[in-house]
């Protein structure tokens, strides 16, 4: 579109004035808010910053305000400490180290909160420099990629300065204003700011891969802010119909629009819109907003509501942090003392989430920071930092080595979880630090070292004879409390032809052996049902190595109700292939007489079987079948 900048100042004299008259109207002590991120008026800003560079004793004790800045933020340079104050919401490079020196502030607050705040002038604001649209024949101009806090910061200035740029973009929803709205227009287009992610490298990928996991069809989206959370959504390009409700619109939701994965077509409110409040990324992305009809950008107070976030059936919030620790608290906002982020909107939506019907909350973060020096998943958060979200707030806790469900778990359980899922260079130092606190057993087993890394490579997925649906993995450290519940799921009838004993109690003793296990010299696979967080054992096989290192013994264990569906012969199996794998030449068994079942399996697997008779128990040698007959011809 063209503008006619000629009629518009013929239509509109009195918005027009010089730079340095309108930055006059300024005065010392005023409150002035700058816009958000990639909205921010760069040339305004740096105009004002020229004049002020000229006229240094106009401006004294002049309080900026914004939420976070991707500029250079020259106002926070030492030479301009009696002229200006930054007040920022949330910590971004260019202003980190001015806040952490105590030349700058930061206000925690959610983000839902702020406009309310202004509104009420809690937070007064004197002048608002902002960036539009140009204005068209009716005056109508356009907030194009921050709507955020800036309709409220409009509303309560008394003087509201608009850089209008044609690069930026038109976007439906609350971001529309008139020329009568701003007091004066400064005609400037350059290229908005970019928010440039890194690729994603093998971390980030293996963490979205696992949070692909948890997304269901038909959800409605919310995705953070940083590189994490923006990379992750690359891997949801196999979802269907997913709606976006949420704070930030990045590079990585738009191209989920533009291959029809997000279609919003199942949200409960809002339908067929992608809802978000602000946008940073490319200018590809900006060009994809412009006049695009299935985006609406709406104010901050709506698209961080909790209760309106609750209302979108399915609502999952994808988030990032900076620690999290043992107990399932989080922060994104300081590291220690040193504050590095800010709040922002992941609480809203955290909260908002898990208010929602079969809402999920997701914190994914690399297990560590400064190039593996640093475990992001420590005993406790280290003293000053903020706790962002609560013990209350996280579902699920992702890293590139798994996934951890905490809702609903005692600290215990919480703690071994997020253990399985650290770094395992630093694991021995967790459960060490777990022990000593008492957030796990004192005598809680743990195998240091490759030995007990859990092999995820050994996952794999099957359905059984009768269409059940069942995924096959090793045991974790974690599984304890899921064995204990399938232990005790085994009628008497199924214990004893498991353990050839009437014993009925399986103590934290005896059952961390279970799940604890040196994975060169036993295996144990677990047949399991259900989602992460909602998983169920409803089988067990496991081997052991024999002294000869050239057999392992053999036990099986199906809960009662899933036998007869084809559990015991995919465990098997299973078992067998990964046997082979390791050079192995059979099995070994004890087997009650009378135990048909197990029998069978052993005919289907086509085993040479070699067993006798002791005291009404059959011990038995399995030898492949495919193995020189001059191998296994030895005496029982």
């Amino acid at each position: 579109m063209n503008w006619d900048w000629d009629e518009i100042r013929k239509d509109w004299p009195k918005k027009f004035k010089a730079e340095r008259f309108i930055f006059q109207e300024i005065r010392p002590g005023d409150k002035i808010f700058i816009g958000t991120g990639c909205g921010e008026p760069q040339y305004l800003v740096q105009a004002f910053m020229n004049h002020v560079n000229k006229n240094p004793k106009a401006f004294l004790d002049t309080e900026l305000i914004n939420i976070v800045n991707l500029g250079v933020a020259p106002y926070t340079d030492e030479k301009f400490r009696d002229n200006f104050r930054l007040n920022s919401f949330f910590i971004g490079n260019s202003t980190r180290r001015a806040v952490n020196r105590g030349a700058a502030d930061y206000t925690p607050i959610f983000l839902s909160a702020v406009p309310n705040l202004i509104r009420t002038d809690r937070m007064h604001i004197d002048v608002a420099l902002i960036q539009t649209t140009p204005p068209d024949k009716n005056g109508d101009m356009n907030l194009g990629v921050s709507v955020d806090i800036v309709k409220a910061a409009i509303k309560k200035a008394t003087l509201v300065v608009a850089q209008a740029n044609s690069n930026v973009p038109y976007v439906q929803g609350d971001g529309k204003i008139n020329i009568e709205d701003v007091d004066f227009i400064v005609p400037y287009d350059e290229p908005l700011l970019e928010y440039l992610e890194k690729v994603p490298g093998d971390t980030a990928e293996r963490i979205g891969s696992y949070v692909s996991s948890i997304i269901e069809d038909g959800s409605t989206i919310q995705v953070g802010y940083g590189s994490i959370p923006n990379a992750i959504v690359s891997s949801f390009g196999g979802k269907k119909h997913l709606g976006i409700h949420t704070e930030l619109l990045n590079d990585g939701i738009a191209w989920l629009m533009k291959r029809g994965v997000v279609d919003n077509t199942e949200k409960s409110i809002n339908l067929g819109k992608t809802i978000a409040t602000f946008c940073m990324g490319k200018k590809e992305t900006y060009d994809f907003i412009d006049g695009n009809a299935s985006v609406e950008f709406r104010a901050i107070d709506y698209t961080n509501n909790p209760l309106v976030i609750a209302q979108n059936k399915r609502m999952t919030a994808i988030n990032s942090a900076l620690e999290v620790d043992l107990t399932g608290q989080a922060t994104a906002e300081s590291i220690g003392k040193v504050f590095y982020s800010g709040i922002g909107g992941q609480s809203d939506f955290m909260r908002g989430a898990v208010l929602a019907p079969d809402g999920k909350t997701i914190l994914a973060l690399p297990s560590t920071a400064d190039d593996g020096s640093v475990s992001r998943i420590v005993p406790f958060l280290k003293e000053g930092a903020g706790v962002t979200l609560t013990r209350g707030d996280i579902h699920y806790v992702v890293t590139e080595f798994g996934i951890a469900y905490l809702h609903g778990k005692s600290i215990r359980e919480r703690a071994m979880d997020l253990i399985a899922i650290a770094n395992p260079r630093f694991r021995p130092w967790l459960v060490e630090e777990a022990r000593r606190l008492s957030l796990i057993f004192k005598d809680q087993a743990f195998i240091p070292g490759m030995k007990g890394e859990y092999p995820e490579e050994l996952e794999a997925r099957r359905t059984t004879r009768t269409g059940l649906r069942i995924m096959l993995r090793p045991v974790k450290i974690s599984d304890e409390p899921m064995h204990k519940d399938f232990f005790y799921s085994l009628s008497d009838e199924s214990m004893y032809q498991r353990f050839i004993s009437v014993r009925r109690d399986i103590p934290h003793e005896i059952l961390q052996n279970f799940v604890v296990i040196d994975y060169t010299q036993r295996m144990t696979i677990l047949a399991v049902l259900g989602e992460s967080g909602k998983e169920t054992i409803a089988g067990v096989g496991q081997y052991s190595l024999n002294r000869d290192m050239n057999t392992a013994d053999i036990a099986l264990a199906v809960r009662d109700q899933y036998q007869n569906q084809g559990l015991g012969i995919e465990l098997i199996r299973y078992l067998t292939y990964l046997a082979k794998r390791k050079g192995l030449l059979g099995f070994t068994a004890e087997v009650l007489v009378g135990n048909q079942p197990v029998f069978k399996l052993f005919d289907k697997m086509g085993f040479d079987v070699q067993k006798r008779n002791e005291f009404g128990v059959y011990e038995m040698k399995l030898w492949f079948k495919d193995l020189d007959q001059k191998l296994i011809s030895r005496p029982l």
